[in-house]
């Protein structure tokens, strides 16, 4: 089927910043890197000015990265690299319609990759076409400032650098108010924002929530194993004093010509902090990194608790069963006898290994036993604790979900950090390992049919799902996506106890390095 291509008579949008135009493209309109701010280093962002027409055709820049890019794991997660420069302050826009009274319900998501790296565009399934076609909203994803450029607290060297600590979740909050102020002439409802993000970005969802300069520019928020709590990593709180004198000190730069650290070459500020920054870590001491503890942001909800108006937005959270078990398994699972199975889960359980297959078979049933060697110890209990802590101060709703899909991947692999974004974007068509007869587009209709629910209505209902009961101070449901999907309830405490109480607290930097080694 032909799909039809416009531009010449696709008309200029006068936005808040200036004319704007985009392109038509298979029933939809499409803009891409909308400038929604303009911010010098280390400082906050400003409304964003041009004159004349500005074709927003190609994606603008992502956030400069510490690290370089190395690809890899592209069947679990393809991903999309693209040119870097610090002033990346942009979005891109999909809807169906540029009628102001359409008033669709809109969805911005905040991409992962904790608060150092990533891009609105990195993976392949982030692309809002297929959410905007099938679900009649407008689809907004938003790149903002990271590591040190988004979060290093210079404040105390000058005016000009005030809420630098934060500056990266400032630019989420100029992008949530340019949507505001701008969204109605693409169709959208201003009213009617949900807010999601994975991994990094499920952190971000929770940070906006404890930040009143974004209250009112959102209204629901989805976070998408994205929970953090000070085992994955601890809050940024101080000042920016010790690590700003040393950075100066390391750059040969007088502390009088601070201004200086604005200019330098972003890689060789890089390489100069990450020789400093170690040492002051080590002694417990700020380095910035995520954003500041204080005034503007008032801190993870697990450790400082929820702001009152975070209980006035409805919640959806959910984790997957994998998580960061991303190296396949040295065995087939599928091939093992009991008694080997035994045999491999034995190393880490030892004289418990028979109660561990006992409880997990309880927990997770017709799942394999040696899967409880890839169970999640980094999202699924912090999640749940958000959901509770959530409920018990809430009465518009908090729903909790856990995505246990096995793929057709090194001997059916089970669900991997980052595996059940398709399922949400309706994007399975673009990642191959999703291909999964019978299974992978009746899985995705059911989870994006809900989100939908969520986003328009507050509640993730769906007729391809049991009922979805939200959590309460007593109760805590959580909607199992898998081949049959069911509502449980406290259906792995027991398993997380057991574990709990035989290994040491989990190390997400530790597992890393192991899991590079092996690699």
């Amino acid at each position: 089927m032909a799909k039809t291509f416009r531009f010449d008579d696709v008309p200029a949008l006068e936005t808040t910043g200036g004319k704007l135009k985009g392109y038509f493209y298979d029933g939809e309109y499409i803009f891409k890197g909308v400038p929604y701010a303009y911010a010098d280093r280390f400082q906050m962002p400003k409304e964003m000015k041009w004159e004349g027409i500005k074709e927003a055709n190609s994606y603008g820049f992502v956030c400069p990265l510490m690290e370089k890019d190395i690809p890899c794991a592209e069947l679990m997660v393809p991903h999309r690299y693209w040119p870097q420069d610090e002033h990346c302050q942009n979005l891109n826009i999909w809807t169906k319609s540029l009628d102001s009274g359409k008033k669709m319900p809109v969805v911005v998501w905040l991409h992962g990759g904790g608060y150092a790296a990533g891009s609105s565009i990195e993976q392949v399934a982030y692309d809002g076409f297929n959410m905007c076609m099938n679900g009649d909203v407008v689809v907004v994803s938003v790149n903002h400032r990271l590591n040190i450029l988004g979060y290093l607290d210079l404040s105390l060297f000058g005016e000009k650098y005030a809420n630098s600590g934060n500056a990266g979740h400032a630019d989420m909050v100029a992008a949530l108010r340019w949507i505001h102020d701008n969204i109605a002439l693409f169709g959208g409802d201003p009213d009617n924002v949900t807010i999601f993000g994975q991994s990094g970005g499920g952190m971000k969802v929770a940070d906006l929530m404890q930040i009143a300069e974004a209250d009112g520019l959102f209204h629901k928020g989805l976070v998408m194993s994205g929970v953090n709590d000070k085992s994955l990593m601890p809050a940024c709180t101080g000042d920016g004093q010790e690590i700003v004198t040393a950075l100066l000190k390391e750059l040969h730069i007088p502390e009088n010509e601070v201004e200086k650290l604005e200019s330098i070459l972003y890689y060789e500020l890089v390489k100069a902090y990450q020789k400093v920054s170690p040492a002051i870590a080590k002694r417990g001491g700020y380095i910035g990194g995520g954003p500041l503890v204080g005034d503007y942001y008032k801190g993870n909800p697990l450790d400082y608790g929820f702001r009152e108006h975070a209980f006035e937005i409805p919640l959806m959270a959910g984790s997957v069963f994998g998580e960061f078990a991303f190296m396949p398994a040295p065995f087939d699972k599928n091939a093992l006898t009991k008694e080997q199975m035994v045999e491999a889960i034995k190393p880490v359980y030892g004289e418990h290994t028979g109660e561990m297959m006992e409880l997990f078979g309880e927990a997770f049933p017709g799942k394999n036993p040696t899967d409880l060697l890839w169970i999640d110890r980094v999202m699924r209990q912090p999640t749940k604790r958000l959901v509770k802590l959530h409920a018990q101060g809430s009465s518009v709703g908090t729903y909790l979900y856990d995505f246990t899909l096995e793929f057709p991947l090194h001997h059916d692999k089970i669900a991997w950090h980052c595996s059940d974004i398709p399922f949400f974007f309706h994007n399975t068509e673009l990642v191959e390992v999703c291909q999964i007869p019978d299974v992978g587009v009746r899985l995705e209709a059911q989870i994006f049919e809900a989100f939908m629910s969520f986003v328009k209505s507050g509640k993730p209902e769906s007729d391809k799902l049991p009922a979805w009961e939200p959590v309460t101070q007593d109760k805590e449901p959580t909607m199992i996506f898998d081949r049959e999907c069911e509502l449980r309830c406290q259906f792995d405490d027991r398993l997380y106890e057991k574990i709990d109480s035989i290994l040491p607290p989990f190390n997400l930097m530790q597992m890393t390095e192991e899991q590079s080694i092996q690699h």
